[in-house]
């Protein structure tokens, strides 16, 4: 009897197991996310373009998050989208609004998926042909050069030459794409209009190293997506030993010596060494020499074995000039000081200053001082090149006659028309003050060096009178000065 009911009671708790896991069964949902057939087959992006991404969804929670995730190696590296909005278009379906990263490294087989935290949707697939499409963004989508810009290089029979993506500091100015590090190129041998390029295969980076004659180029990487990215043509010829070199001066022969001067290109090739009048200038090795000077120049090109040798005659039609002075001059009161300048300057003008004044009348290669003061002589030339030179100069009484007599007549018609003083109250530990009869302070000054008046003296009736202290480390003095006509 035992045993019966024990038996019938396994029998009720079996059935019972069972009907409560259907029960609990039948509120379980499988979580699922479905992707919709995509509507486009490739995504070729720039800083505007955005794209849709449709799909069904069950099991999970309200607010949960969703992303779009890509990939071009079964989702082992994942580059997530960036999600601009999220739409809910019917019950259980949303829609991602989404642009990828800017910074994006560009593929012909990605994968796209949408995935929430700890679950994610099988691949989507693209108008339901293939679950691989190209993904580029464009962050570079204008022309660029080669080369330096040049359209010739040669390189030594036998050998190679490298053409590269210039920078940004190339001349003329280049806009580079190598500013996007994530970019690839692709690199073609052009061959006519009626044959397609040849693609060299491998050459994916910002270099290329040419072995065989030809036209060269290359394109910015975006698989089939159009693009405006891409290089100058470079036709490319092999040289034999002795093949010439040619030099162009980018401000024509002669030049014009002004601003950053001429800019000398040579023939491109691998390796370059400057000269001029046949002495080596030390650092200049590139293909490029920029110089504001006339001589003969010439550059050594090696083309990787065989090197050749070309040379220009660099002349500059500025001109020079010369001044027959030291920086610093000195005279004794009521001598002069002659000054020349020498030129071979075409119908030179020149411009003679004082104190940064200039000097009415002074029109001619010679100035005759007899003023101490800063002076500045400047040539110009006004036909052909147009440009200017200058000299400066200080005149200032000499040492030689120290006196301690401080003068108290001033004579304004004189070779001197300042008030001078001894060369011992000139110095910055004394000061020289001058006051007028009406009591007006016309100079305070230290470092004093014989220049006043600087401005015109009022004659009435009588010679004006003006009064002057000097202070200096060996005391004070005072006395008058009478000003003369």
């Amino acid at each position: 009897m035992i045993q019966k009911i024990t038996q019938s009671a396994f029998r009720i708790i079996l059935f019972f197991s069972i009907f409560l896991c259907t029960e609990m069964n039948s509120y379980a949902q499988t979580k699922a996310i479905n992707p919709q057939v995509l509507s486009f087959d490739r995504i070729c992006a720039d800083a505007t373009t955005e794209y849709n991404a449709t799909f069904t969804y069950s099991g999970f929670p309200a607010g949960t998050v969703f992303v779009v995730e890509l990939s071009t190696n079964n989702f082992t590296t994942i580059v997530t989208a960036n999600t601009i909005a999220v739409s809910d278009p019917a019950v259980n379906q949303k829609t991602i609004k989404f642009n990828v990263p800017s910074n994006l490294a560009g593929s012909d087989t990605y994968s796209l998926r949408v995935s929430t935290t700890g679950f994610s949707s099988a691949k989507f697939v693209s108008f339901g042909l293939k679950n691989a499409f190209p993904i580029y963004y464009k962050a570079h989508d204008r022309q660029y050069t080669i080369n330096n810009f040049n359209g010739t290089a040669t390189f030594c029979a036998g050998g190679s030459i490298l053409l590269t993506i210039d920078g940004d500091s190339t001349t003329p100015p280049n806009d580079s794409p190598l500013k996007y590090t994530f970019l690839t190129y692709n690199w073609y041998k052009d061959n006519g209009v009626s044959t397609p390029p040849t693609l060299m295969a491998g050459a994916t980076g910002p270099s290329y190293s040419v072995s065989t004659e030809g036209v060269y180029y290359v394109e910015t990487n975006y698989g089939t997506c159009t693009s405006e990215s891409y290089s100058n043509r470079v036709t490319v010829s092999s040289a034999a030993s002795g093949s010439s070199v040619t030099i162009d001066s980018s401000l024509g022969n002669p030049f014009c010596a002004t601003g950053d001067g001429t800019v000398l290109t040579a023939t491109s090739g691998n390796k370059y060494q400057w000269k001029k009048d046949g002495a080596v200038i030390a650092g200049a090795t590139n293909r490029t020499y920029s110089t504001k000077e006339s001589g003969k120049f010439s550059v050594d090109v090696d083309f990787g074995g065989c090197v050749a040798t070309g040379s220009i005659d660099l002349k500059s039609n500025g001109f020079n000039a010369s001044i027959d002075v030291a920086e610093n001059n000195k005279i004794v009161e009521g001598e002069t000081l002659n000054v020349s300048i020498t030129t071979d300057a075409a119908t030179p003008k020149y411009e003679w200053y004082l104190n940064g004044n200039l000097i009415d009348g002074a029109t001619s290669g010679t100035y005759l001082v007899a003023t101490i003061g800063d002076y500045k002589v400047i040539i110009s030339q006004a036909g052909g090149c147009i440009t200017t030179k200058e000299f400066a100069f200080k005149v200032s009484y000499s040492t030689a006659l120290v006196t301690s007599v401080i003068p108290n007549i001033l004579k304004l018609s004189g070779l001197n028309p300042y008030w001078n003083i001894p060369d011992i109250y000139k110095n910055a530990n004394t000061k020289v003050i001058i006051i007028s009869s009406n009591g007006d302070k016309v100079l305070d000054a230290t470092n004093y060096q014989g220049d006043w008046p600087q401005t015109g003296i009022d004659f009435k009736n009588v010679n004006p009178v003006y009064y002057y202290v000097i202070q200096s480390d060996t005391g004070e003095k005072k006395g008058s000065i009478t000003v003369i006509k």
